[in-house]
């Protein structure tokens, strides 16, 4: 029998658009001999929508949209808990692949209602996505894990409206110039600025703030940007190193998602000795989250041959620009291969779950 595979995309987030570039990709590349695949859209107004089966792949994200479809509960992917549903055999999903990037998403919310609801799901959980989501926190955990990173220092949106001076001279003096200004719950470079004097950083500030309540200020290192995939869950393992050479200042959300002008190397070239170096900080990081299924480890490598640990990425891109499913094609992995392996490792993950006690 085939496996019933809801792809839960869209999403309450600035990251929307690109929750559906993810999922066009990811339809196409979808075994049918395999899988059956089961549209679920969470409209950005929050609203869940379930589409009707899916035969082939879509020619524009529009489709995804699933325009006056029939609006659910989520609690209706489990009728054996909820009854109630009046869900029946046939419309059980058997695992969901949440293709769902940033807050309401990406931050282990999802992940959470999912473990309610009991039903096999790819990628991280609750605990890893919620940390990876908060650069903060994540950051926090490193460094307690003695992961060699940039300096930071972060700010809630009320200390600074209480005192920006205070603000602006604290990051000059413990970070200096140039520096990253971030939303601390975003990703797709969606808020970020590179901050090179006193005015571009209090505009970056403004910018951030509008997308989170908390932003982190990074400093700028100088050094190659390479990333590293993961895959796994207890026993991870890592695809070749790729390297972004960026056209404009920074890699940003246009060059990542829309242009396609940034350069990517994969292989990057590096050393033999930089590239264990890269993956053991890749896999200590992954571990030190309780990572499950995959992630994207990003780091600088600077002209010396030191790793800094810039971030790790809990849900991927896998748009036509994302590195995480090139570099597992350059390891000898294709994207449907990958894709099958992550359906595997999220319902061997649940699996494992199941032996849990939860009586004494």
């Amino acid at each position: 029998m085939k496996t019933k595979l809801g792809l839960l995309y869209g999403g309450k987030s600035a990251e929307h658009q690109v929750s559906l570039q993810t999922a066009k990709a990811v339809i196409k590349a979808l075994d049918l001999t395999k899988y059956e695949i089961h549209p679920i859209y969470i409209s950005e107004n929050g609203e869940w929508v379930r589409g009707a089966q899916l035969h082939g792949p879509v020619e524009d994200v529009k489709e995804l949209q699933l325009k006056g479809g029939e609006t659910i509960s989520p609690v209706a992917l489990n009728g054996e808990i909820f009854p109630a549903t009046n869900q029946t055999n046939a419309d059980k999903i058997d695992v969901v692949f949440p293709l769902l990037h940033g807050p309401n998403g990406e931050d282990g919310t999802v992940q959470g209602l999912l473990e309610l609801l009991n039903i096999p799901y790819v990628g991280n959980g609750v605990l890893a996505s919620s940390a990876g989501m908060d650069k903060v926190m994540m950051k926090n955990i490193y460094e307690q894990a003695g992961i060699k990173q940039a300096n930071y220092v972060w700010y809630l949106r009320g200390d600074w409206e209480k005192d920006a001076e205070a603000a602006y001279t604290n990051v000059e003096e413990k970070l200096g110039y140039p520096c990253f200004v971030k939303p601390a719950n975003l990703g797709s470079s969606v808020g970020i600025s590179k901050c090179k004097d006193r005015a571009s950083l209090e505009k970056a500030f403004e910018l951030a703030f509008e997308y989170d309540r908390k932003i982190i200020i990074e400093e700028g290192i100088d050094g190659r940007e390479v990333e590293i995939g993961v895959l796994g869950n207890d026993d991870p393992e890592c695809s070749v190193v790729g390297e972004i050479v960026p056209d404009t200042d920074f890699y940003d959300y246009k060059a990542k998602y829309e242009d396609g002008s940034t350069g990517l190397v994969i292989p990057a070239e590096i050393t033999k000795e930089e590239y264990e170096n890269i993956k053991t900080v890749a896999i200590q990081s992954f571990k030190a989250l309780d990572c499950s299924g995959l992630v994207r480890a990003d780091f600088f490598l600077t002209k010396d041959g030191e790793v800094l640990m810039n971030e790790v990425n809990t849900m991927p891109g896998f748009t036509p620009f994302s590195m995480f499913p090139m570099l597992w094609q350059e390891s000898g992995l294709s994207y449907p291969e990958l894709i099958e392996k992550l359906v595997d490792l999220g319902v061997a993950r649940h699996e494992e779950k199941q032996k849990i006690k939860h009586t004494f």
